[in-house]
């Protein structure tokens, strides 16, 4: 019986991710494009208001 040793598919390399400095991230602004209808902008729809 042959046995190799881990390679990348068997283990994720997470080194990458746990040395990621936060720091350097750039704050934005999170605008929703299409938001959902409200109960009462449905309800205008449907009474024709």
């Amino acid at each position: 019986m042959l046995i190799l040793p881990a390679t990348m598919s068997d283990k994720p390399d997470i080194s990458e991710v746990t040395n990621f400095d936060k720091t350097k991230l750039k704050k934005t602004e999170t605008q929703e494009k299409n938001p959902l209808p409200t109960k009462e902008s449905k309800e205008e729809k449907y009474t024709g208001n």
